[in-house]
């Protein structure tokens, strides 16, 4: 069972810090800081300009290494489903896996208080001050599985659209 993921708030931590927040900026922040999947720098860009029709790609990747520099956002590459694209999303108060879907391209987080346990026991036993986790998984998620062996039963194949990436 996964528990709910609480997301930092960009803005506060920002202003907090005293990083100065133009309107270009405070756009991308909040398309960053809303999405509710992964985005890589185009998207991120093609959303933000719907607020602020000046924001230029530099912008999008000064701003993206700003956030990764002071480790608000992450930055992802999802098992390379979609080629060699990078994804940001905002940190989040626990660390969480990826569970990509290799038939649908689905994104799933997932976090348990096991792999809390796992980066304890490292932290011990290694005697190792664990800074930064990353685990990816990949394989079929629930409905994929779920339709093969529908498809396995009746021969028929179906498929279904990646709800969020």
């Amino acid at each position: 069972m996964t528990v709910p993921l609480e997301r930092r708030t960009l803005l506060e931590e920002l202003e907090a810090k005293g990083i100065r927040i133009t309107a270009q900026r405070r756009a991308l922040v909040e398309v960053i800081q809303e999405a509710k999947e992964h985005l890589d720098a185009d998207a991120l860009l093609e959303r933000a300009r719907k607020r602020q029709a000046n924001l230029d790609r530099a912008t999008v990747y000064r701003t993206i290494e700003l956030l990764k520099k002071l480790r608000m956002i992450d930055e992802l590459d999802l098992m390379h489903l979609e080629g060699e694209k990078h994804y940001y999303e905002v940190k989040t108060t626990r660390d969480h896996f990826h569970l990509a879907c290799f038939r649908c391209g689905r994104i799933e987080e997932f976090s348990s208080p096991l792999f809390e346990q796992l980066k304890t026991e490292i932290s011990a036993e290694a005697g190792f001050d664990i800074r930064v986790t990353r685990l990816e998984v990949g394989g079929a998620c629930r409905t994929c599985t779920a339709d093969a062996g529908r498809e396995n039963q009746t021969g028929a194949g179906t498929t279904h659209a990646a709800s969020s990436q």
